[in-house]
């Protein structure tokens, strides 16, 4: 009777192993967004219209530890706080980035030199396939949510044209981990 329950007891200790994630102990995906003041994004980054007089330039984000099976990264920037009825506003997307990069340069988008091969960058709520810095209304304060998505496919079929919708439809049930950053703009009167 005693090893009867002990072996039960070691079962059921195995199968507690067998289904326990093997990321536990993994250290954390994470994101990071360079030249930033303190979180707050800076006039290089703002966007350059809406009567916003920013630089429009991409900055630098990286990103470590991918959990294990990533065979692509898609990059989001999106604006909880726009005033679009609830909508939100995407700032930037870039899709079927490589698994073996960790980050886009400073500038990388526009610039097919700077992007990792087979990267797209696909629709923003400017209507653009290329990043939309910061431009909140005036006095206004906003966050920026950079997202690193890890998916367990190579690329999703998405084109420049792409729009954020279709780029979240693409991503359903692909998603393996986020890692997520927020970032903040305040502006001022002009």
């Amino acid at each position: 009777m005693k090893s009867k329950v002990l072996l039960q007891a070691t079962l059921c200790y195995a199968m507690a192993l067998a289904i326990t994630p093997t990321t536990a102990g993994a250290e954390p995906f994470t994101i990071k967004v360079d030249g930033l003041n303190h979180g707050h994004f800076s006039n290089e980054q703002v966007y350059g219209g809406f009567g916003c007089h920013g630089n429009n330039v991409s900055p630098h984000i990286s990103w470590t530890h991918a959990p294990r099976g990533t065979k692509s990264i898609v990059l989001t920037i999106f604006d909880p706080d726009a005033p679009t009825g609830g909508l939100g506003w995407t700032h930037w997307e870039v899709a079927n980035i490589p698994p073996s990069e960790s980050s886009l340069e400073k500038g990388a988008s526009g610039n097919p030199k700077l992007l990792p091969a087979g990267a797209i960058e696909t629709l923003t709520d400017f209507g653009e396939s290329r990043y939309g810095g910061p431009c909140p209304p005036q006095g206004e304060s906003h966050r920026y949510i950079v997202t690193a998505s890890a998916l367990d496919v190579a690329q999703i079929d998405v084109a420049p044209a792409a729009s954020p919708a279709v780029v979240a439809y693409q991503m359903h049930g692909k998603v393996i981990a986020q890692a997520k950053y927020i970032a903040k703009y305040h502006r001022t009167s002009d």
